[in-house]
């Protein structure tokens, strides 16, 4: 890409003495503010595609806190593309001044194209595709969440050979991109765990679709309700580990991913000598749509 970005570090947990493991961040989020993280894995190799097919515009989908709108947004106007978000919710049309992502996304140029939520489930069918081939021309289609495989080849370079040495690898599950790069670059003797942020099963059958490796499994308890979904005992989670560690996590992917591992630490999951590395993959943008909503319910709200 030719913006510049940060470097990615293991930065260790500071652990009670009760638990016998060693927890690393990776601290993906430091990659980049918009474009980090996973979204910035997932879009490296799809950028170079569009380019390669001189393609001038971008077209992606999302919801109305989406980090892959505003990664798609800025890393669009940094290539020079042109870039059209097309969002879930005819109702968001109205209500762009008060969104912090939807803004920042128009700021770096994105157009908008909102529509209805049953309209938003049809948007992989063939019918959909070819609305969008008579209105637009010269596109390159980004799957929602930006999971695809060039996607997936992107993610496939989060982990080095530094990170041999753990046993576990953890990650956050959306759409199932980002794990299926850590399934299928991880060592045969390392256990990859995915905490989703979705209800369903839907996803392990998504996820085999990408990758044949067996060392992988879904740790499904902790999406507290649902994406986007955000409870008072998974704020004060975020805010304590801020205050201990220094790391702001984003509360719709990797708090859920922390807050389970602390669970399963206390639970005794782990095997004593276990080397833990978790991945941040950053989305701290949505944070001020999050604080939105908890200020609505008159909720507490997550410092930063």
């Amino acid at each position: 890409m030719i913006f510049n970005v940060g470097q990615s570090i293991n930065q260790k947990i500071n652990l009670p003495a009760k638990y016998p493991v060693e927890l690393y961040l990776k601290r993906e989020d430091a990659i980049h503010p918009f474009v980090s993280g996973n979204k910035y894995r997932k879009l490296k190799y799809n950028l170079k595609q569009a380019k390669q097919q001189n393609a001038k515009l971008l077209i992606t989908f999302g919801g109305a806190y989406s980090n892959h709108i505003a990664a798609v947004a800025f890393a669009g106007q940094a290539q020079g593309f042109k870039t059209l978000g097309i969002i879930r919710g005819e109702e968001l049309e109205h209500k762009i001044n008060g969104n912090a992502t939807l803004t920042y996304a128009k700021a770096c140029g994105m157009d908008f194209k909102f529509i209805s939520r049953s309209n938003y489930k049809q948007k992989h069918t063939p019918e959909f595709i070819q609305d969008l081939e008579k209105n637009y021309n010269n596109f390159y289609l980004i799957p929602e969440g930006g999971t695809n495989n060039l996607a997936i080849k992107g993610c496939e370079e989060i982990l080095t050979n530094n990170d041999k040495i753990f046993n576990y690898v953890c990650c956050a599950v959306g759409t199932g991109g980002t794990i299926s790069g850590l399934i299928n670059s991880a060592s045969q003797n390392q256990k990859i765990l995915g905490f989703p942020a979705l209800k369903g099963s839907f996803l392990q059958e998504d996820i085999s679709k990408f990758v044949t490796n067996k060392n992988w499994s879904l740790i499904t308890d902790y999406h507290f309700g649902g994406y986007g979904k955000v409870k008072n005992e998974l704020v004060s989670f975020i805010n304590q580990f801020k205050l201990e560690q220094n790391i702001l996590l984003d509360p719709v992917y990797t708090a859920k991913m922390m807050f389970g591992i602390f669970n399963m630490l206390e639970a005794g999951y782990f095997e004593p000598g276990s080397k833990i590395l978790a991945i941040h993959t950053g989305g701290l943008q949505g944070i001020a749509g999050i604080n939105s909503i908890l200020k609505n319910k008159n909720l507490p709200l997550i410092s930063y």
